[in-house]
């Protein structure tokens, strides 16, 4: 290792961290693999009054859609939304060439809910948190 090198902790990594590192993972990625056409996917629940009250944040790349979160609000649960948001996210993904899904849920969250939209599980976490399993889903699209 080179000793004019200083290697330092940070608590939260500023610009100049994600355009070396994030930036850096990302074009190194592109020369092995090519293009991701990497888009985002957003659809939310919004209330008359125009305050959100829940929705789906993903992206597409590499011909796979990725769910990075889905929140309903507790009053909301159990009324369809979170079908809705799936299916029309899921579709939109197709729209754009994706031929697969997956995220991670914890098994506190909703598995049950992704078992009965077709998701099977590919990999488990035990014990994260204590006590709790992080497993994740796949599904062809």
């Amino acid at each position: 290792m080179d000793e004019d090198y200083d290697i330092i902790s940070m608590d939260k990594p500023d610009d100049s961290v994600w355009d070396v590192v994030g930036w850096g993972i990302h074009h190194y990625n592109e020369q092995k693999a090519g293009d991701t056409r990497r888009q985002q996917v957003c659809f939310v629940v919004r209330a008359p009054d125009g305050k959100i009250a829940g929705g789906l944040i993903g992206a597409t790349y590499w011909d796979w859609f990725y769910i990075d979160l889905l929140f309903i609000k507790e009053e909301l649960r159990g009324r369809g939304y979170g079908h809705r948001l799936l299916e029309m996210a899921e579709e939109e993904a197709r729209k754009r060439g994706a031929k697969n899904v997956y995220l991670d849920t914890f098994s506190f969250q909703a598995p049950d809910f992704y078992k009965q939209h077709g998701y099977r599980i590919f990999g488990e976490l035990k014990d994260f948190p204590a006590g709790h399993q992080r497993y994740f889903f796949t599904k062809q699209l």
